[in-house]
């Protein structure tokens, strides 16, 4: 070990200006000494504090391995290795944490303190000491220039001795004072040595021993275990990259189509309309009403499920339930403006919403989609070939209105939503006929009138030059009393659905033919709005009444019906003959369609019932009158 540098001890009580100087040096370096420990300490209580950080932050790493099970990924299907792993690896942190506990104390102990207590003891008696030798040297020359002032000519003995005592102890407390500083000043240079080394050794020795136990507690099954795992990251990493290469390719490949399919509207001119779809999804815009006349449109996500309309905002978890349809009917409509807008009519022939879809083939697509669900296909065995045999069955039963010619044999569809369950075969009507036959029993190219409120006979009348009489004698203010007189009154839920004039009324087949005209025209031109009607039975009369207005919106005299019928598959199909006298003195025939809530069967005997009470009641007349 190399020689230090001394203050002299022999020197001390002299106290010459070279000895001053040379203490001078002692003290700066004393000063740089406890700056730079100072210094050391930060770093070591850093090192330290590191150390208590990795222990805290291992005990919260050890729990979060644990949680990984607790935490319910949705798409958590196949961690069971994963949390295996995890587990494994915390017990693992765990006994690291202990470990790493231990280094933190031995730190402390052998690291912290010792540059602690260098600091408190040795450097602070360093300091100490130096302000006492200030004060002694202070002191003493006080006393020694009280001494110099002593009076030569006055000479006091007693004041001379005194202030000789006083110099005298002076003196003594400089001595003292600079052997005990200059005596801790040289021992600092060793100290010194001592306290920059031994935290370091115990820095040294706590790393070692962390290291040496570490070793001990991670054999060569661990070293199994890490590399069964490390092989575990690597078929991972092999399966991403393949997944990934895919993905790369199935980009390529969709991002590698025609401009056309980011067109909202494309195929304007002829798009390709699947008339067949049971369940429909897609974005839509739906209209809200926020004031009296102002709305707003907000597009949302809609599908079907079932016989209902859901909607979806982005971002939700669910849909909601916006609109059920069964029974509903659904039309095309022109609103504020905007293109390919469709109405959703409840059965009791409310308005229900409106939406409008971004183009054309959507726009129809959905409409021909919620008509299907409304007849309740759903719920078939197999839906999608009933949707399809229905709408075949339309497309070869007529052909556009005002221009119907002959057609080839074809069956009726089902609007029965029960028997439409049965096999393809079983939907095609008992009742079709022949395309001769067709023709005596309707005349080809007759018009189908789809309002109530617009009769088909009127299409007759128009070239007659006559005045055409209403056969429906509809009226708001007229009343019939018979009804409350009448031995007979039922109620049916119905909804029209067409009228046509025909040629003939001998025989129910011309309500089948009607029936089946109709309908496939109804399909043909997606027109699937109805409103719902009160249909009364009496003794004497059939009324259909507005069920909201009470209005009586067409009166037939049951003795006007020559022919009724249900539909022998579509039990909820029903439709008569009546016959009608013009003005020219001759008679017209028509056949009215409806759709009943019940069966067919029941009004036709209620009107049947009727007709029987009308007859009995002509046969009592006659009686009376003998």
């Amino acid at each position: 070990m190399p020689a230090v540098d001394k203050l002299l001890l022999e020197e001390a009580l002299q106290d010459s200006p070279q000895t001053r100087s040379l203490l001078s040096v002692f003290e700066e370096d004393a000063g740089t000494l406890t700056d730079y420990t100072n210094q050391l300490l930060q770093a070591m209580q850093r090192v330290y504090g590191a150390q208590n950080e990795m222990c805290l932050a291992t005990q919260q790493l050890s729990k979060q391995l644990l949680a990984y099970e607790k935490q319910n990924f949705a798409l958590g299907k196949g961690d069971e290795e994963v949390i295996s792993t995890l587990h494994y690896f915390s017990k693992v942190v765990d006994e690291l944490n202990v470990l790493h506990t231990e280094l933190a104390k031995q730190l402390a102990d052998t690291m912290v303190l010792p540059i602690i207590q260098f600091r408190e003891k040795d450097l602070t008696e360093v300091s100490t000491l130096k302000d006492l030798f200030g004060l002694a040297s202070n002191e003493h020359d006080l006393s020694m220039a009280k001494y110099s002032r002593l009076p030569k000519k006055k000479e006091n003995e007693k004041v001379k001795t005194d202030v000789v005592k006083e110099v005298a102890a002076a003196r003594r407390k400089q001595h003292l004072s600079s052997l005990q500083y200059y005596c801790a000043l040289n021992a600092l240079q060793y100290r010194k040595r001592v306290a920059m080394m031994e935290p370091m050794i115990g820095f040294a020795h706590g790393q070692i021993n962390f290291f040496k136990k570490g070793a001990e507690m991670f054999s060569q099954s661990m070293d199994s275990f890490l590399s069964s795992v490390a092989d575990m990251v690597q078929s991972i990493q092999v399966e991403l990259e393949a997944e990934a290469e895919k993905m790369r390719v199935s980009q390529q490949e969709l991002l590698s189509v025609e401009e056309s399919v980011y067109a909202p509207d494309f195929d304007v001119a002829a798009p390709q309309i699947n008339r067949n779809l049971i369940q429909k999804a897609g974005y839509l815009n739906l209209r809200n009403k926020t004031g009296l006349v102002t709305t707003t449109w907000e597009r949302l996500y809609f599908f079907t499920q079932g016989g209902n309309l859901m909607c979806q905002p982005r971002g939700a978890v669910a849909g909601g339930l916006i609109q059920d349809l069964d029974n509903c009917s659904v039309m095309a409509v022109d609103c504020e403006d905007r293109r390919y807008c469709f109405q959703i009519t409840t059965p009791n022939g409310k308005s229900g919403i409106i939406l409008q879809a971004e183009s054309r083939k959507e726009n129809e697509e959905w409409i021909c989609a919620i008509n299907n669900i409304s007849r309740q296909i759903y719920l078939t065995d197999n839906p999608e070939a009933v949707a399809i045999k229905l709408n075949q069955t339309a497309l070869q039963a007529v052909t556009p209105i005002m221009s119907f010619g002959k057609k080839p044999e074809s069956s009726c569809p089902s609007q029965n939503l029960r028997n439409a369950e049965t096999e393809d075969d079983k939907i095609v009507s008992q009742a079709a006929v022949r395309a001769d036959d067709a023709d005596e029993l309707i005349a080809p190219g007759t018009p189908i009138q789809f309002d109530i409120v617009l009769p088909a006979t009127e299409f007759l009348d128009q070239n007659r030059g006559s005045r055409r009489i209403n056969p429906f004698g509809e009226t708001e203010d007229e009343t019939f009393p018979e009804a409350e007189d009448s031995l007979l009154q039922q109620m049916f839920v119905v909804r029209f659905l067409g009228s046509m004039a025909v040629k003939t009324d001998n025989t129910t087949e011309v309500i089948y033919e009607a029936m089946r005209q109709v309908l496939a025209a109804r399909a043909i031109h997606n027109i699937f709005r109805t409103t719902e009607s009160h249909l009364m039975v009496t003794s004497q009369t059939l009324r259909l009444i507005d069920p909201q207005t009470q209005v009586t919106r067409a009166n037939f005299e049951l003795t006007s019906i020559t022919q009724f019928a249900a539909h022998q598959e579509n039990k909820r199909l029903v439709g008569f003959v009546v016959r009608t006298p013009e003005s020219t003195g001759g008679q017209s025939l028509s056949t009215y369609v409806f759709e009943s809530n019940s069966e067919g069967e029941k009004i036709c005997y209620a009107i049947n019932l009727g007709k029987e009470i009308i007859a009995v009641q002509k046969a009592h007349d006659l009686v009376s009158e003998r």
